[in-house]
């Protein structure tokens, strides 16, 4: 499939990013469509079938994790990529299994974004004696992390099962931890 005919859906609740990126996209030759939403997102897709999407993971009402399956089932051979400024493994590891193609940290430009399509080799191939041990921060954020998503974003009863105030939860999802 040539550049110019491959199709790009850019799911983004943030409209300076996305605007930036799907024009990027488009200098390069790509047809892009641009959601706001998951809703939209599906509304999209009605008369547009991409080949490629570049979902972010915090939207504003609902989770793009909530997406991927959505379009898994729709189009088979959708390659799917996730963006976040909230990365944790738990959401890594949800991403791809639900079907995406890789994980990215914001921000990301067009380039890293069009290379992890292109990446074949697997980026979860790290030796893992190589690894260092993830700091107590770490940990817990991690922790926050796996809970938040098994209860689709809810704060309030994130709070209620990690036994915190709801905004004491809110400060410690605002300080994301060095990546060690």
């Amino acid at each position: 499939m040539s550049q110019s005919s491959e199709k790009f859906l850019l799911v983004d609740d943030d409209i300076t990013f996305s605007t930036a990126l799907s024009r990027s996209l488009k200098r390069r030759g790509y047809t892009v469509e641009v959601a706001h939403s998951v809703a939209d997102a599906l509304q999209q897709c009605e008369n547009f079938t991409p080949d490629k999407a570049v979902i972010d993971l915090k939207l504003e009402t609902r989770s793009g994790l909530s997406l991927i399956p959505l379009l898994r089932k729709r189009f088979p051979h959708l390659r799917m990529i996730v963006l976040t400024g909230y990365s944790s493994i738990a959401t890594t590891v949800d991403a791809i299994k639900m079907g995406a193609e890789n994980y990215l940290q914001k921000p990301a430009g067009t380039r890293e974004i069009l290379s992890a399509f292109d990446d074949q080799s697997s980026q979860h191939d790290v030796p893992t004696d190589t690894l260092s041990p993830p700091s107590l921060d770490r940990i817990e954020w991690e922790h926050i992390q796996r809970v938040l998503a098994e209860n689709d974003g809810n704060i309030s009863e994130t709070a209620r099962q990690l036994g915190m105030h709801r905004r004491t939860l809110q400060r410690k999802l605002q300080k994301r931890p060095v990546k060690s």
